[in-house]
């Protein structure tokens, strides 16, 4: 009997950091990914999340079902939903200090085992598109979903308790060791790691790895 590989328990140096900031290299990963503008609020939010777990659920599940699997299938948890967040090019030019979240664009990303690649991640996109639409669900936005393999390489990352809209204090915690450490931040884009259910978890609980790469 195989062993189901638990990323909490085999990942933790990239999924969950301490509290206080550190090193880490990420290394080259894959993913399927959804890109929209606005904030967490928006409705196309929402519906970005909705879209990519059918996927990843597919491409989880449907493998135990043929009788030849995948080179190199193993069973696995499904991975936390991330975000990298950015704002648009007119509100850079713009920029006052303070971000409007309007402006913000994001893509929201699970990540995927090593086994899945273009042609999977294809054949899995298709048969969700089918089970979705049998159940009278949209589909559009399957269509706009894409698998890419990312390479971060060397971050700083910690573990954020507590609301969203108090990550500054993370981040400038992050800052400030980047800075102790010679190292400079690449950009103002980060990555948020979601580790709880922010629809089922009170906001001064949430926990979020935050992380972005350094030079």
């Amino acid at each position: 009997m195989s062993v189901k590989f638990e990323w909490r328990k085999k990942e933790k140096s990239l999924y969950i950091p301490k509290a206080k900031p550190e090193l880490v290299n990420v290394p080259k990963l894959n993913y399927i990914t959804l890109s929209g503008e606005g904030g967490p609020a928006a409705k196309e939010f929402t519906e970005c999340i909705a879209a990519l777990y059918p996927l990843a659920y597919a491409i989880k599940m449907q493998p135990k079902k043929l009788e030849v699997k995948p080179k190199g299938y193993y069973d696995y948890t499904v991975y936390p939903l991330e975000g990298v967040w950015d704002i648009t090019e007119q509100a850079k030019q713009n920029f006052t200090g303070n971000i409007n979240k309007e402006d913000l664009v994001y893509k929201l990303m699970l990540r995927q085992p090593e086994f899945v690649d273009d042609s999977f991640f294809q054949a899995m996109l298709e048969l969700t598109k089918k089970s979705q639409a049998a159940k009278k669900r949209p589909t559009a936005l399957l269509d706009k979903i894409a698998f890419e393999t990312i390479t971060e390489g060397k971050c700083i990352q910690m573990l954020h308790i507590g609301k969203y809209d108090d990550e500054v204090k993370s981040f400038n915690e992050m800052e400030a060791f980047a800075e102790t450490e010679g190292l400079i931040r690449l950009s103002k884009v980060h990555r948020e790691v979601y580790l709880s259910d922010f629809r089922k978890t009170a906001p001064e609980k949430l926990k979020t790895t935050l992380r972005f790469q350094v030079t």
